[in-house]
């Protein structure tokens, strides 16, 4: 997806990311719900960091993207939830390198707000999306399949 990125002079130069992203017609608008960097016990990539979390948030939102036809490119928000505002200060380098390690150099707009705490108590930091899947091509093919409410866990 390509979008046009919309960042009035008025509200000064971004650092890290875009104030708007405007995505052209024709596309699927998926909403990604808040992803954690959690690992299960046959997971590997997180852990208690609030960088190695927010690295491991981020890949699943990844996932979720490309497992709907997407890919990083097509990401136009993410909202990032944090339970340690004053941890997120204090890493910029780490932060910025876990997000770089996923994301590359595309900057969505996005938001950071603290919370007070997240449903699983390990998690430091959550993810949430929404993305702009390009409609498949005549003759492609979609890369999902519709569910129903039963398929749903």
């Amino acid at each position: 997806m390509s979008y046009e990125i919309v960042n009035p002079d008025a509200l000064g130069p971004p650092r890290g990311w875009n104030n708007g992203m405007l995505a052209p017609e024709g596309g699927r608008v998926l909403f990604v719900a808040g992803q954690i960097g959690v690992a299960g016990e046959d997971e590997a990539g997180a852990g208690t960091t609030l960088a190695r979390q927010f690295r491991a948030a981020l890949a699943n939102v990844v996932r979720v993207v490309e497992e709907a036809g997407g890919r990083i490119a097509d990401v136009g928000r993410l909202t990032i939830y944090v339970t340690d505002m004053e941890a997120y200060r204090g890493s910029p380098a780490e932060v910025g390198a876990a997000y770089r390690a996923v994301f590359g150099k595309h900057f969505p707009a996005m938001a950071l707000v603290a919370v007070t705490e997240l449903v699983d108590p390990r998690a430091v930091v959550e993810v949430e999306a929404t993305a702009v899947i390009p409609q498949a091509q005549p003759g492609g093919h979609s890369a999902t399949r519709p569910h129903t409410a039963k398929e749903q866990p």
